[in-house]
């Protein structure tokens, strides 16, 4: 069995194109959807997400505001930036790019944001609403992996998913989405014993822990559906997962490559918080 590859460029297309659709709906009555991204400081890989943000934004019909800071900003001047961009009507996401300089308390910043606007899905309200079940703004990276298993019509009822990784971010909100969706979730983690025994019983694995490799082709069992949200560099420089790809798919029935699977998905599904908002803002 060789798996089939869940193409996140492909399905990302297809989303933006219905965003793109929308977003021409409300501005025929006179609504711009608009999200404000502000970058602190001058981390390269900060810089490159922000400009793939923008770019993404302006492809898709949207109004998007690139707000530049020194490192040396003030946490009260940037909590004030927060406060003016939440109280501007024109503005319906705003995005505060991490890392944060250390001197400013990163946590601090993201609850100041409206959670109304909060499409990055990390404040404690969108949290809790994600807990109960309630409407609210879903982190990017576990709503675009949602919207791969749906793109190929996974029925997650019943099914055992085993989610490696418990970070704020991907693995603890990846955990409630698919229990939202009726699976039975392990949530594994750098204390878990005997990872393998776990992952081999799972019929849909989530790897989100930034370490190479963590996921062998012998941890999986046949069949099952394997999404690589891992961000890392092999020997050669090249971008990889968490996942060995080449032994993985081997096994799996269905895998997202890295590049091109879950990261694409992630800006889009930052394009559909965003234009939720401005919907929501316009009724």
């Amino acid at each position: 069995m060789t798996a089939q590859l869940i193409d996140g460029n492909l399905l990302s297309k297809q989303l933006r194109t219905e965003v793109a659709a929308r977003a021409q709906a409300l501005k025929a009555k006179g609504v711009t959807p608009g999200l404000a991204v502000v970058l602190v400081g001058d981390n390269p890989a900060s810089q490159v997400y922000v400009r793939n943000k923008v770019k993404a934004c302006e492809d898709s019909g949207l109004h998007s505001v690139l707000e530049k800071y020194e490192a040396t900003l003030t946490e009260a001047d940037l909590l004030a930036r927060v406060e003016a961009l939440n109280n501007d009507p024109s503005i319906h996401g705003i995005l505060v790019q991490l890392p944060l300089p250390a001197h400013i308390d990163a946590q601090k910043v993201i609850e100041a944001i409206s959670p109304a606007k909060d499409v990055d899905g990390f404040h404690i309200a969108s949290a809790g609403a994600l807990m109960t079940g309630m409407p609210g703004f879903w982190p990017c990276t576990p709503y675009g992996c949602m919207k791969m298993l749906e793109s190929i019509g996974y029925d997650l009822r019943g099914k055992h998913a085993v989610v490696i990784g418990r970070s704020n971010i991907v693995g603890k909100p990846m955990a409630l989405m698919l229990l939202q969706k009726d699976a039975t979730v392990t949530v594994a983690h750098s204390r878990t014993q005997n990872l393998k025994a776990l992952t081999l019983q799972a019929d849909v694995i989530v790897a989100a822990v930034g370490k190479r490799n963590v996921l062998t082709a012998d941890m999986v069992k046949p069949g099952a559906v394997v999404l690589d949200v891992g961000m890392n560099r092999n020997d050669e420089g090249k971008l990889c997962g968490d996942v060995d790809f080449e032994g993985v798919k081997q096994v799996a029935s269905h895998i997202t490559p890295v590049p091109g699977g879950v990261g694409p998905m992630t800006i889009t599904m930052l394009l559909v918080n965003t234009l939720e908002a401005a919907e929501r803002a316009a009724k």
